[in-house]
């Protein structure tokens, strides 16, 4: 299955539609993307994993591989580090993101394959479909849903799916 992102913001897959926040730089081709630039990527990513918050939910139902999200994780974001894209445990010395987030927004994750074989430094890092804010505030470079609408796509997924931004 392939889940569509619009440039309007809008993410159709055969469920259903729902609104969704794109990166706050717009949509950039992959080959153009870099770190900071605040864009979501252009393509087709394979849905590699859901992470979840399980102080906060039970675990989605979904048929990709799911994990929980603790404490002392992360996920680098510096492209000097061999770890770049990749997660870290906390205390890490290079830049780096916090998945155990006090707003909400990662409290479900799916992580995505962009910039992830290889990875190839500078080229974007902690590309996630993740949990919206109220008013569907752009992203760092993410697709942001809101966590009812999140949930209801991901019991749909399988091993396999992607999502697709269109360009």
């Amino acid at each position: 299955m392939n889940i569509q992102v619009s440039q309007d913001g809008t993410l159709t897959y055969p469920g259903g539609t729902f609104r969704c926040a794109l990166g706050r730089g717009g949509i950039r081709a992959e080959a153009d993307k870099r770190e900071g630039d605040g864009a979501t990527p252009a393509g087709c990513f394979t849905l590699r994993r859901v992470l979840y918050r399980p102080d906060r939910m039970a675990a989605p139902e979904t048929s990709l591989p799911v994990a929980a999200i603790q404490p002392a994780e992360g996920w680098c974001d510096d492209p000097a580090d061999p770890a770049y894209n990749q997660p870290v445990r906390l205390p890490h010395p290079a830049s780096h993101e916090e998945m155990w987030r006090a707003d909400g927004l990662y409290d479900v994750v799916v992580v995505i394959g962009h910039n992830d074989d290889p990875i190839v430094p500078g080229m974007g890092s902690a590309v996630f479909m993740h949990v919206a804010k109220p008013d569907y505030e752009p992203t760092a470079g993410c697709v942001a849903l809101a966590l009812p609408d999140l949930l209801v796509v991901l019991k749909d997924c399988a091993p396999g799916d992607r999502l697709c931004v269109a360009g």
